[in-house]
């Protein structure tokens, strides 16, 4: 099922087709309950690690972004420990000679996750700046190891762009090159253009529609790293422009066309909705 038809699904259809899929689908009613679903689920994941006694290890996103006040909010109130908790950031805006844009740039996933978690974090909690990881282009294959290094990822949160790329994994632009599914689904921590579609999306939402000076590239953790994750949760914030992809992302062929169609077949994969992204259209 595709295109119309996949807009027009009524939602307890579509829930329906994303079981048949084998995903998980979850509807909550706007988007302060998803960011509080998510800031939840980020704390069940650092309860759980202690109950077990290990190290927690999460992939987290810049977009959404609402679950991080709440979490660091109740992390504080809780006297969370997170001594043992190790953040592997999803991806970062590079210009266009493929570094990183400033620390302080208003796009910057560093300054964001610097200042919106680890620094609302009392500091005695003992979440330390060195276990806060971005994939960093100069040094491609540091960020795999490090997850290796740890013990793997015990869950990946993320959100969905208007294709279905989850982080920055588009789909592979290029007439003469082709990329197949397979080898999509096994991508490494990458450099890469940012696809129109995401920079006139992202700009348009993030920068005033300011195309010429929004970052042209972006660094990326590859589908490889995403999939070998324990749990897979893709939170959708975006509102009616995410539809389709929500929808295709769950019910729609599976391909390089829309990236998050590869997480299927993963044994915990799940993707939770606002009601105003899941409506048909």
């Amino acid at each position: 099922m595709e295109g119309g038809a996949l807009l027009a699904l009524p939602v307890d259809r579509l829930l329906a087709e994303a079981a048949a899929h084998g995903v998980g689908l979850r509807v909550l009613p706007d988007r302060a309950a998803l960011y509080a679903d998510l800031a939840e689920a980020m704390r069940a994941e650092v309860l759980r690690a202690a109950a077990e006694g290990r190290d927690c290890r999460l992939i987290l996103p810049v977009g959404p972004k609402g679950q991080y006040a709440l979490f660091a909010r109740r992390a504080n109130a809780e006297a969370l420990d997170l001594r043992r908790l190790h953040v592997f950031a999803m991806d970062e805006y590079l210009d266009w000679q493929g570094r990183w844009i400033p620390e302080e740039h208003p796009l910057s996933f560093r300054g964001f996750l610097r200042r919106e978690l680890l620094g609302a974090l009392d500091p005695a909690l003992g979440f330390s700046p060195e276990r806060l990881v971005f994939p960093d282009p100069l040094a491609i294959d540091a960020y795999s190891r490090r997850i290796a290094e740890v013990g793997g990822v015990d869950c990946c949160f993320g959100g969905l762009g208007v294709h279905g790329h989850v982080a920055f994994n588009e789909p592979p632009l290029s007439r003469f090159h082709q990329v197949g599914a397979e080898a999509l689904a096994d991508s490494l921590t990458r450099v890469l253009p940012l696809a129109p579609e995401t920079l006139v999306m992202n700009a348009t939402r993030q920068a005033g529609g300011a195309f010429a000076d929004f970052p042209p590239m972006a660094v990326t953790v590859g589908m490889r790293d995403i999939r070998a994750a324990r749990r897979i949760r893709l939170y959708c914030d975006g509102g009616a422009w995410q539809r389709y992809a929500l929808r295709h992302t769950v019910a729609g062929p599976a391909g390089v066309a829309y990236p998050a169609t590869l997480l299927r077949g993963h044994p915990d994969f799940a993707v939770v909705a606002d009601a105003e992204a899941a409506a048909p259209a």
